[in-house]
This record gives structure tokens, sequence and C-alpha cells, in this order.
């Protein structure tokens, strides 16, 4: 072999030995992820993950949270959602960053449409989701804790609207909250900015418990376990119609639910609770859209 093929080899060699060492000092300093998902006996908890930057909803939080939600959601095993945060901010709202004048319209329309959509994801899943908070919800955070189906919230825990002060009014977070508590008080939160206790957030149906610190973990899964027992189908059509109903008149609202009553008796799981109940012993679901009549 000449010196110059050689030569040439070596320095093949070390180019590759470079480049591997490079790869693995990006794998090794890579950000951890934004959200991180786990799920066992049919419940997917999913936790905001950035908490160096107080879980702000940042497009790619946005992102990540929405596709953690997503995947496999029509997945039988899947029975509840708790969405939970890392540190001592549940999330700070948008970050602020992303919408200065450099970031342009374009990329403002982007994230606020990626949030309505995330928390119409939230809405419309067909499994309840629950928040569990522990720390600061503001503006979007306060707006992703009303559009959860239930929030537990420890004591130390406060809500707030606070754009108004910074020149950015919360309109978006306005549209869930203003669903969530009574009109005035919703106006006020969003005219002042002033931060609510959980109490306060108990008192006017923001939240849907408020507990210790140390209980927060048990109550959340208590819950989230006892939604496990219910038939996943059932649980869909009334989370549905529940929806559905709330943004009707009264009248309309009721031939609305009339008519999911219906459908959910000609569900075999529909048939089987009453079954069990009259049989005095405990159902045996099927977790299936199988009809048991038309």
């Amino acid at each position: 072999m000449s010196q110059a093929v050689a030569a040439r080899l070596v320095r093949s060699c070390v180019r590759r030995f470079l480049s591997s060492c490079s790869t693995r000092a990006v794998c090794t300093h890579s950000a951890p992820p934004l959200t991180v998902r786990e799920q066992e006996a049919g419940i997917r908890r999913i936790i905001l993950n950035n908490p160096k930057k107080r879980n702000a909803l940042s497009l790619a939080m946005l992102n990540s949270l929405r596709e953690d939600i997503l995947t496999d959601l029509d997945d039988n095993d899947l029975r509840v959602i708790i969405i939970s945060a890392q540190g001592p901010v549940f999330s700070s709202g948008h970050d602020l960053k992303e919408l200065t004048s450099a970031q342009g319209r374009e990329y403002h329309t982007s994230v606020f449409q990626a949030c309505s959509e995330v928390m119409a994801v939230i809405q419309d899943a067909p499994v309840p989701v629950i928040a569990m908070v522990n720390g600061i919800a503001t503006a979007a955070g306060c707006q992703l804790v009303a559009s959860c189906d239930i929030a537990v919230a420890t004591d130390k825990s406060t809500f707030a609207t606070p754009g108004v002060n910074v020149g950015l009014f919360c309109s978006t977070p306005g549209v869930a909250i203003g669903r969530a508590v009574p009109r005035k008080v919703a106006m006020e939160m969003l005219f002042t900015g002033r931060p609510i206790t959980a109490q306060e957030a108990l008192l006017h149906g923001l939240v849907s418990k408020v507990v210790s610190e140390e209980r927060l973990e048990e109550e959340t899964l208590g819950i989230a376990r006892r939604v496990c027992e219910s038939s996943r189908p059932v649980v869909a059509l009334g989370k549905a119609a529940f929806q559905r109903q709330m943004a009707q008149p009264r009248d309309v609202a009721y031939a609305t639910a009339s008519a999911v009553m219906v459908d959910n008796l000609a569900l075999h799981d529909g048939q089987e609770g009453i079954r069990a109940f009259i049989e005095k012993r405990r159902p045996v679901w099927t977790n299936s859209t199988e009809k048991a009549h038309d």
C-alpha cells in the first residue's frame, strides 16, 4: 500500500471518528422533550416539560401537546387523559418572544390557530381530559385549564389572564374562561389581569376540586380510575352530547339529549349496565360501539 493511499485511509477514519463524536455530543446535549407522554391502565399522562421557560405554550409546545393527545386517541385502551406540568408554573401562556413584530403576522396566526386547535381537541376528545394543576396558570395556561373537562388544583395554585397588562388582551383565553365561569367574573379577570386563588377558582367553577399539594396526585388519579370503571363508548357519547347541548337553546338541548339517551340505550354496554343493575351484579363492559338493537 502506497503512503498516499495509507494517508487517505487515515484521514477517512479520522473524519468518521470525529463525525461519530460530534453526533454523540449532539445526542448527549439534545434538549429534553417539551412534553412527556406516559400511559398505563387506561390513563394517559401528558406532562408539560419545559419548566425553565415556565411551560410557555410556544408553537412547538402546542404541537407536541396536540400530538400527545391525538396519538391513538381512538384506542379502546385509552380511557382518560391527565395534563400536568413540571415545576412551579403549570403554564405561563404563550411565549411572548414568538409574538414580536419580527415573527410577522403569518406566524402569529399559526400560533393562535394551533392553540385553538389544541383546546378544541381537548373538548372533542372521546375521553375525559383532566388538568392536574400545581402552581401558576396564566393567560393561555389558564385557557388550557378552563378547556379541560375536570380540573384538580392545589391550594397554592393561582389563575390569571394578565395579557391586558402587557398590551395583549387575553381574547382567546376569554373564549374558554367565559364558558367556565360567570360572565362578570371572567370580565374582571380579563380587564384587570388580577390573579384569583384556587379557592376563588373553585367558587366560580374554573376548577373542580382544591386539595393540598400532598393529595393532588391521589385525588386526580382517583377521579381518573373512577372514569376507567365506566364504558368508554358510553362516556364518549355523553361527553360529545354535553358539549353540543351546552351551546343550544333549552328546548333544542333537550331534544338533542333525548336522542342521545335513545342512542345510548341501543348500545350493548347501555343494555348491559341496565341488566347488571337489575341482576345486582357488576357490569361487564365490551367498551365497543356494538349495538344491542337498532
